[in-house]
């Protein structure tokens, strides 16, 4: 089973720190892969001020976890990390961290997507977007719940 580290936290991450951390002391694993999501300035044709996000503590890191165990079964993965903010975030910060060791490369490439598309509809995170009409609440789209379902 791979070393996994789960964080849902409302400070911002450092993303060498975070990649120093899945590389220190590793020299069974060849590859490296990362995905840093963040809050952009549109959705749907609409522009975005701010993105706020809620979750179920307990139930979030659960999930996440469950997430990560799930991709260890699928692939041969060395440490995962995954780290998801909470709260009221700007424009162009940072939102979502994952990121996979392996061996070789095809096994962290594809355990790092089957994480992110399985948190993008499976984590029990609320998004709120605030627009120029206001505030709106934002569900997972059915393009999310395709990428998800292809694996």
């Amino acid at each position: 089973m791979a070393n996994i580290i789960i964080k849902v936290q409302q400070q911002d991450f450092d993303f060498a720190s975070e990649v120093d951390i899945l590389e220190a002391h590793n020299q069974s694993d060849g590859a490296l892969v990362t995905f840093v999501g963040r809050v952009r300035n549109n959705n749907d044709g609409e522009q975005i001020s701010q993105l706020t996000l809620e979750h179920y503590p307990g139930m979030t890191e659960q999930c996440l976890q469950h997430i990560a165990e799930q991709a260890c079964q699928r692939w041969q993965l060395g440490r995962i990390t995954i780290i998801h903010r909470v709260g009221d975030l700007a424009v162009g910060d940072k939102i979502v961290f994952v990121g996979v060791t392996s061996k070789h490369r095809k096994d962290a490439y594809q355990g790092n997507e089957f994480i992110m598309d399985y948190l993008k509809v499976n984590a029990p995170f609320w998004k709120k977007e605030n627009t120029s009409r206001g505030e709106r609440w934002v569900s997972a789209k059915h393009s999310d719940n395709q990428e998800a379902n292809k694996w």
